[in-house]
């Protein structure tokens, strides 16, 4: 089934991890064999060919690139000007795919239709280009608000304020505060540019304030339930319905410390904690429960964000058994028209709407 997965950092593997996206994960496992630099090393599950051997024809790709002040512990750069040239170095990694045929930009509703058109017959996939729409993911690298709309000339179609602590425009994943006047400025220029807002990540305060002062489309590209794992990161039952409210999409991750309770990093593992496909499913329903439908729910598995096998679903090798879900789904009971919903149909009744 054509598969939509609404966040995925391909440009930050490519450019901070080294790794070649061309070749398969199995191969890109096989070259890190021995590396001990990061945790994931030789675990990946995405690549290019295996998006195309899942049938996961569009994706949301984004930049990131975090500015970290002085008393800030989190691994980042040390001035916004330098995260700005990392996310133009990763904005060029995609126009090399795209140049290749590896890879095309989606920026419009005629871009997304013909794209549709492309992945709807029934020629082989190896040849066909993976769709991906352009996120930014925390704001920081913005230098002042008037690079959004140098970033929407280029094709960036969505932002995220924040990523984990505190940000130049919005507060993130644990740290606590509204967003403030400059973040009110970058959501007024959001909303003049139709630029959707990506409510992931941002902290309770900043999720407030983002959807107080915002008019334009909102989604969470990967978000699970803080009902079901209490944590900051995830959203509660009211922002949940919130979000229903504003007929947002809510996508599913699959790193597995948001999916289960009690993880612990370097000592949990996915057979420990019994972290399989089957919790992704879990919290999906519990936003259905919320919605009384299954119009707000996708996928947003965020493989590969920093995070490999050693913390993803241990019945996930890649990102092709994202086709395991439709059976995971009509198991649960749910019906055919609601797993085509899951797997694309509800990201692009979104994208047809915010770009009518």
């Amino acid at each position: 089934m054509f598969t939509i997965d609404a966040h995925l950092d391909l440009s930050m593997n490519a450019m901070e991890w080294n790794r070649d996206l061309r070749q398969t994960a199995h191969q890109i496992r096989q070259r890190e064999q021995g590396m001990t630099d990061k945790p994931d090393r030789a675990k990946g599950t995405v690549s290019l060919p295996d998006l195309r051997r899942g049938k996961v024809g569009l994706v949301v790709a984004t930049q990131i690139a975090r500015y970290v002040a002085p008393d800030n512990p989190l691994p980042g750069w040390q001035s916004p000007e330098q995260a700005w040239a990392q996310t133009q170095g990763q904005r060029t990694w995609y126009e090399a795919m795209a140049e290749e045929g590896q890879m095309t930009p989606i920026r419009n509703l005629d871009e997304l239709e013909d794209h549709l058109v492309l992945w709807s017959d029934d020629e082989p996939v190896d040849d066909k280009p993976i769709g991906y729409i352009l996120s930014l993911e925390g704001a920081d690298s913005l230098t002042t608000v008037d690079y959004v709309q140098r970033a929407y000339d280029y094709g960036l179609r969505a932002i995220g304020p924040a990523h984990y602590g505190p940000g130049r425009y919005a507060q993130g994943t644990d740290a606590t505060g509204p967003m403030g006047p400059m973040g009110h400025d970058l959501l007024r220029e959001m909303e003049r540019l139709n630029i959707i807002l990506d409510a992931t990540h941002l902290s309770d305060d900043s999720f407030r304030d983002a959807l107080d002062h915002f008019n334009g489309t909102v989604w969470a590209s990967h978000h699970n339930c803080r009902a079901l794992v209490d944590h900051n990161r995830q959203f509660s039952d009211d922002q949940l319905r919130e979000l229903i409210a504003r007929d947002a999409v809510i996508g599913g991750p699959l790193d597995a410390w948001m999916m289960v309770p009690g993880w612990v990093r370097g000592t949990s593992t996915p057979e420990s904690t019994n972290c399989s496909l089957s919790v992704m499913i879990d919290h999906l329903d519990h936003i259905c429960q919320l919605a009384g439908n299954a119009n707000h729910i996708g996928i947003g598995s965020d493989l590969d964000g920093a995070f490999g096998k050693e913390q993803c679903p241990y019945d996930l090798d890649t990102i092709a058994d994202l086709q395991k879900i439709p059976d995971l789904l009509r198991q649960r009971g749910y019906s055919e028209a609601d797993v085509a919903n899951v797997m694309h149909g509800n990201w692009l009744r979104f994208l047809r709407r915010a770009w009518a």
